[in-house]
Parts: structure tokens; C-alpha cells; sequence
């Protein structure tokens, strides 16, 4: 699970940084970029509800297995548009891209819940907090990796090669998917219909102040707070280095996650984990601001770094929170909601981005956008008192018992 976790991570990487740089260069328009983000987010927001539900009610292997062959048809329709054949006879455009994008955001929608659903039936409950620092880990692996090798690849051997690899790595995280051993889904006490089955999953999220409040969290840091869709603008036009340094840049959060990742899992448990996700949010905002005034590459480097050591903190204990706290058989369904607020916030992030950089300006956006997370922090501290006085180890101690 974990190396099919980091495979499709990793490749998923190495796809953005290429679809990035080629979209990018082919318009020379930053709003283009936050289009890639909007094409994928549409349709995962579309399917996610549907999507949960099938995930409470049908095999999660098989729903991953199936999206991950749909990823990789996509990956290979990305390489097969590289060849100038294939581009002469289709009149190649970067609409084609935009809808190789739409469709992975619909295999994207149903991959969440199911993966999500899937790791708590691998993991025994009072093992969470530790299978989702591992989960994250494998995760944050592949943004590490991903990047980095898609700046080099692109910059030394051009699209094909870096889509092809992209292909590969897609196909072995399938087979890895397949290895898994069947794992039984949870079935309700009572049969429902489609709409009930969402309504329990939507009410359930809405009624339970600690999910709402950390998934609402990282929404609105995300959607405002996050840069990366705009690094292509940064590499080109703010500091000069290019693909190579766009995937330097794209690596460096995902090592300040990974640092931190050993840091935590070295560090005796906090009893103090919802002031410690407020805190881990409010740094990002800080984090976002001061790397869009910095004129200096490794600054530049240093401080997405340490914002993605931030991001990590949050990622973990929000992912303990939505595990720990959610029922065996209405994972899928809260895994949906879940992607809703904080998945696709990534690509609307992306997309309010690509927008913000248009009408304001590249580094006055991100300077927005960081201090909007601050102020989405200030407000939730104080309205959310359940989740700022959050001790997630008495929680597990209160529902084992």
C-alpha cells in the first residue's frame, strides 16, 4: 500500500512539473497555470460524494485498481501528444492537455475515499496516529522525489521521456495496488438509498465540530496560502533558474516535510495537538509571505521548505483526526467530504492563484494569500474551542475503551 502510495505520488509529480512548464511555455499566461489545477478539481469535486458512497458499499482495492488505470491511460495519452505525428494529425493544443488533466481529476475523485477507506482496514485503531505519519511520509516521499526528477528529466531529455517515466512509474504502482491483500468492506446495519447514504456521510462531517473545523482549516490555507502553482512565474521571470530550479523549488516543501516527519516520529507525543495544528497553519501563512518578497534562491528554497514542514504537522494530525474519529463503515464517505474541502482545494488553490497573480500581480497575490491563511487561523482559534483544546491520545484512550 505504501509503495503504491509513493509510485503514484512520485509520478504524479513528475506529470505536474512537465504539464506545468509545457502549458506554460506554450501560453505564457501564470492564469493558464491555474487552469491545470481547475481542470482536475471540477471533476473530483463532481464524483467525490458518489464516489464516497461507493467506497462504503463496494471492494476499495478494486476502486483503486481501476483508477489507477486510468491514470496511467492518461499518462500515456500525455506521451503519445509529445510525438509531432500524433500532434499534426489531432491539431495539438493545450486544450488537449487541459482535458487529459479533467479526466484524471474524475479517476482522482474516486481514489481518495477508496485509498482512504482501504488504510484503516490494513491498520489496527490504535495504530493510526503512527500509519499516518508512515502514510504521509510515503506521501511526502514522492513530492520530494516527483519534482526533482521531473525538472531534470525535462530539462535534460525533454517531454517524452519525462512523460514515459511518468507511464512506468503509474503501471508498477498498479501492480503494487494488486499485491494487496483483499481486505472486506464494512456494510451498514440498514439498507439505504444513494441520497441518504450522502446525507449520513454530509451530516455526520457538518455535526462534529473537530473534523468541520480542521477540514475547514486547511481549506482556506490551502486555497489562498499555497504558491506552488505559481513557481513556473517564480523559476522564469521573479529568479531565473528555469525547469531545473522549478523542480528544486517544487522538492523543497516536501523535504521540510520529510525532516519533519523524523522529527515527530522521534519526539514524544503532544498533548497538545490542536494548538499545535493552528500553530503549524499560521507558520505556512508567515512562511508564503516571506518567500514572496525574497529576491534569493536558496532564502527562496529555505522558506518553502519550511513551509512544507508545516504543511506536514497539519497533515498529520488532521489525517489522525479523520481516522480516529470516523466510523469503520462511513470512511469512504467522510474521505469524500474530506477531498472536497481539502483535495481539490489544491487545484481551486491553483486556479484562485493563476487568477490572483493576473488581476494583482505575482508577488502582491502570494502576500495576499498568506495573510488570508493568518487571519483564517485567528478566526478558527477562537470559534473553535473543541478543536484548539484537541488531545488526540486521550481521544483514542476514550474510544478504545
Amino acid at each position: 500500500f505504501l509503495t503504491s502510495r509513493f509510485l503514484f505520488m512520485f509520478s504524479a509529480q513528475i506529470q505536474g512539473v512537465a504539464v506545468g512548464w509545457q502549458v506554460y511555455q506554450i501560453t505564457k499566461d501564470p492564469l493558464s497555470l491555474g487552469i491545470i489545477g481547475l481542470a482536475e478539481a471540477i471533476p473530483s469535486i463532481l464524483v467525490s460524494l458518489y464516489a464516497g458512497h461507493l467506497a462504503d458499499n463496494a471492494n476499495r482495492k478494486n476502486i483503486m485498481q481501476i483508477c489507477l488505470f486510468l491514470f496511467l491511460l492518461c499518462s500515456l495519452s500525455l506521451f503519445l501528444f509529445t510525438f509531432d505525428l500524433t500532434q499534426q494529425y489531432i491539431g495539438f493544443s493545450v486544450y488537449h492537455i487541459y482535458t487529459i488533466i479533467f479526466i484524471s481529476g474524475i479517476a482522482r475523485g474516486f481514489m481518495s475515499p477508496a485509498s482512504f477507506g482501504l488504510l484503516s482496514q490494513i491498520v489496527p485503531r490504535n495504530l493510526y496516529t503512527q500509519s499516518s505519519l508512515w502514510s504521509s511520509t510515503a506521501f511526502q516521499f514522492g513530492l520530494v522525489s516527483g519534482p526533482a526528477i521531473g525538472g531534470l528529466l525535462y530539462g535534460f531529455a525533454g517531454a517524452k521521456a519525462t512523460y514515459l517515466t511518468d507511464a512506468i512509474l503509474v503501471f508498477i504502482a498498479f501492480i503494487c495496488t494488486c499485491l494487496i491483500k483483499k481486505q472486506e468492506t464494512p456494510k451498514s446495519q440498514e439498507q439505504q438509498s444513494l441520497f441518504e447514504s450522502i446525507s449520513e456521510g454530509l451530516n455526520f462531517v457538518f455535526k462534529h465540530q473537530i473534523i468541520l473545523s480542521a477540514i475547514t482549516l486547511d481549506l482556506f490555507a490551502v486555497l489562498f496560502g499555497g504558491a506552488v502553482a505559481l513557481l513556473p512565474v517564480f523559476a522564469d521571470q521573479i529568479l531565473h533558474v528555469g525547469p531545473k530550479g522549478l523542480g528544486i523549488m517544487r522538492t523543497a516543501p516536501a523535504v521540510g516535510a520529510i525532516l519533519m516527519s523524523l522529527i515527530i516520529a522521534k519526539k514524544k507525543k503532544s498533548n497538545k495537538d490542536g494548538r499545535n495544528l493552528l500553530l503549524s497553519v499560521g507558520g505556512f501563512g508567515i512562511c508564503m509571505i516571506l518567500f514572496a518578497i525574497s529576491k534569493n534562491l536558496y532564502f527562496s528554497i529555505f522558506l518553502l521548505a519550511l513551509s512544507g514542514a508545516f504543511d506536514n504537522v497539519s497533515v498529520i494530525i488532521r489525517s489522525t483526526i479523520m481516522q480516529v474519529m470516523t466510523p469503520d463503515n462511513m470512511r469512504g464517505r467522510v474521505s469524500a467530504v474530506n477531498s472536497i474541502f481539502i483535495g481539490s482545494s489544491n487545484e481551486i488553490g491553483s486556479f484562485e492563484s493563476g487568477l490572483a497573480a493576473k488581476v494583482m500581480g505575482t508577488i502582491p497575490s502570494v502576500i495576499f494569500g498568506g495573510c488570508m491563511t493568518m487571519l483564517v487561523v485567528l478566526i478558527t482559534s477562537l470559534k473553535a474551542d473543541k478543536l484548539r483544546n484537541l488531545d488526540l491520545k486521550k481521544q483514542i484512550e476514550q474510544i478504545n475503551n
